[in-house]
């Protein structure tokens, strides 16, 4: 998947040309991955003629969280960096559905593992990003041989960068096998993620996710379905450990993330889920979140930020 470059970015404290956005390659972060990042989307909603940014606070909440976990420190708040946003994607005018990144990293061009000592960079950049994954209504996946890293290790609720080399060997090898994603299992068996996402499964008409204590990034965008399932489809929402072999008897199961929105997963290892076509709840969840990222649900309009 490619996508066109960025018209500018923020970067060391100016909004700035993206051509001039530029790092040397010993900069610390490159070498060694101690960079934090975020992933937003921001949406174009033709009627109104407005692009809104989706929950951006929450996601500075989280990132500037992911900062701390990293020694990283800014004078930032959730708000200022919103109203940074806002003011970067004023100056790139876009008029299409696009994606944000925000990237904090260790700038010093120098060798030695380490967090401390080092000096904090932050920038923002966006471009145009459509469908993370092709096929989205009817994805197959397969169970990876890969496991998810353990918070011991490298804290999953932190965006690290250098923890998504291992989200790179399990999309790699399961995009290379044939298959649209894969989803990853912690070190006792039990179902975490997919390679860069939150998973869902229906069964007996309740909605199951993993907790939080298994290894799975605290997602914004599994934070809002979870709201949207019991408020508006009054479905029971449990999180729990769930079990490999749940995964082939569940009824319905989907993916979440600011990347994925929400993708229904209709085969997993060559099997069926369910009767093998994205299931009733997927569907009513699927169209309920895409009225309220593009503002046209009045009762979520407080989650979205226009520019």
């Amino acid at each position: 998947m490619s996508n066109p470059l960025p018209r500018h970015a923020y970067f060391q404290g100016k909004i700035v040309p993206y051509s001039e956005a530029r790092v040397g390659v010993a900069t610390h972060a490159l070498n060694y991955g101690t960079a934090v990042f975020g992933g937003i989307r921001a949406y174009w909603n033709a009627e109104k003629k407005r692009l809104f940014i989706f929950r951006p606070q929450d996601h500075y909440r989280r990132f500037l969280n992911s900062c701390r976990i990293m020694r990283m420190e800014f004078d930032h708040t959730p708000e200022s960096l919103t109203d940074l946003t806002i003011e970067l994607l004023r100056a790139d005018g876009y008029q299409e559905d696009i994606y944000i990144r925000p990237l904090a990293y260790k700038a010093d061009e120098q060798i030695g593992v380490r967090l401390h000592n080092l000096t904090d960079e932050l920038t923002i950049f966006a471009l145009p990003f459509g469908l993370y994954i092709k096929n989205d209504t009817a994805a197959h996946a397969t169970i990876s041989s890969w496991r998810r890293l353990d918070d011991n290790a490298i804290p999953a609720r932190g965006k690290i960068s250098g923890a998504y080399a291992s989200s790179a060997l399990i999309k790699t090898d399961a995009a290379l096998a044939g298959f649209d994603e894969a989803l990853v299992l912690t070190q006792e068996g039990h179902l975490s993620e997919g390679s860069a996402m939150n998973v869902f499964i229906v069964r007996d008409g309740a909605l199951i996710t993993p907790p939080i204590t298994e290894n799975i990034l605290e997602g914004i965008t599994r934070r809002s379905v979870i709201e949207l399932a019991r408020a508006e489809l009054n479905l029971p929402v449990i999180e729990r450990p769930i079990d490999r072999s749940e995964i082939y008897l569940c009824e319905e199961l989907f993916l979440t993330g600011t990347a994925a929105q929400v993708t229904a997963v209709t085969r997993v290892d060559h099997r069926p889920v369910g009767n093998g076509e994205m299931g009733p709840i997927t569907a009513q969840l699927r169209r309920l979140f895409e009225q309220v990222v593009r503002a046209e649900h009045p009762k979520y309009t407080h989650w979205n930020v226009a520019v």
